[in-house]
């Protein structure tokens, strides 16, 4: 965690320093801009291989990206505004905010796979605990209450489960984290459906809410007894304990760039050359299976109005595709399928850049 903040606050001495200079940026012989600022904000959830990939292709190129990991929700309304030059979220935007923004079309593009992952403070126990989506959703419903619980003890047989009480813990922010765990219980559960149902952000009947996955997994951690769900980055780095889920095939299967690879499926087969890629990967089907995987998706207007900095972003993303995947593992993200990766690159020349670049 002290290293992605660290790397953040490099970023953002390093945009900052740009500030007051002229917007030119230098053009290099394989076609990239550099000397460039851009800004991005939104999702938390990508936060770690984003802050990577922006560390690294500043060294390669010399442009500068500096990102604000706020939410999904506040980067959509941030790049909806036009107050940054590109959004990141783990929620695909809906036809209606698509329709509020004022610079016009925005286009999805999908960047690496990733995972909610159950993560719980209950230190005595040895083995990873075995949940169900209908008694997770119960547990976030507040209709289970205890750790000890039938429930949750007819999945666990052997498992001594303590007597204590269960203390959720949410996000409070417009969350794209939300939107792929509340998606996940809508799907499981008939009563979360018809209850808090899915979103950025929901009534939440029980439990705390902390800001960010970095707060989300901060609060479970110091709070014996607490359930909570961040990004599996966030869990493996902090050292927490996780859940194994259970599947559609019925299998209980523990998050892991396998599992989540897995989730994905034929999609890079069966994905349309024309698809928009506002597209699900929650509980496919499939023994191994992690299932409650996601996208995650950078938000760009398909319509630039500032050449150079129009340039720079297809610059940044061509290298993400075909460059940044191979980080995405050593930070436990899953790369996208290759296949995929080919039609995105391709899918970059339909952002319209106007000339100058």
């Amino acid at each position: 965690m002290k290293h992605w903040k660290s790397v953040a606050a490099a970023l953002l001495l390093a945009a900052c320093s740009n500030e007051g200079s002229n917007a030119s940026a230098s053009t290099n012989q394989n076609g990239s801009t550099s000397n460039v600022a851009l800004t991005g904000a939104g999702a938390t959830f990508p936060y770690p291989i984003y802050s990577k990939w922006f560390s690294e292709y500043a060294a390669a190129t010399g442009a500068k990206i500096n990102y604000q990991s706020i939410g999904s929700g506040g980067g959509i309304r941030q790049l909806s505004e036009q107050t940054v030059d590109f959004g990141a979220s783990d929620a695909p935007m809906s036809n209606e905010e698509m329709g509020k923004a004022k610079g016009g079309a925005i286009l999805h593009f999908p960047t690496v796979l990733g995972a909610d992952v159950v993560t719980y403070n209950l230190p005595a126990l040895t083995a990873p605990l075995r949940l169900t989506g209908p008694v997770l959703a119960d547990i976030f419903l507040g209709r289970v209450k205890k750790w000890n619980a039938p429930a949750i003890a007819a999945h666990n047989p052997g498992v001594t489960l303590p007597d204590l009480d269960i203390l959720v813990v949410h996000r409070s922010d417009g969350s794209g984290t939300t939107y792929i765990f509340t998606s996940y219980l809508s799907t499981i559960s008939p009563a979360w459906k018809a209850g808090p149902g899915t979103g950025k952000e929901v009534p939440w009947p029980v439990g705390l809410g902390a800001k960010g996955n970095e707060a989300v997994a901060g609060q479970v951690k110091q709070t014996p007894g607490a359930i909570g769900y961040v990004e599996l980055a966030y869990a493996t780095q902090n050292k927490m304990a996780f859940a194994s889920m259970q599947n559609a095939s019925g299998q209980f299967v523990a998050p892991s760039i396998a599992s989540i690879t897995a989730a994905a499926g034929a999609l890079a087969d069966t994905i349309s050359d024309n698809s928009d890629y506002r597209v699900s990967i929650i509980n496919t089907a499939g023994a191994t299976v992690y299932p409650i995987s996601s996208m995650t998706w950078i938000l760009i207007y398909q319509n630039q109005t500032d050449a150079i900095k129009g340039r720079a972003i297809v610059d940044f993303m061509k290298w993400a595709y075909e460059t940044g995947q191979k980080e995405a593992p050593s930070l436990d993200y899953a790369p996208l399928p290759e296949k995929m990766r080919a039609k995105l690159v391709a899918r970059l020349s339909s952002i319209k850049v106007p000339p100058g670049a």
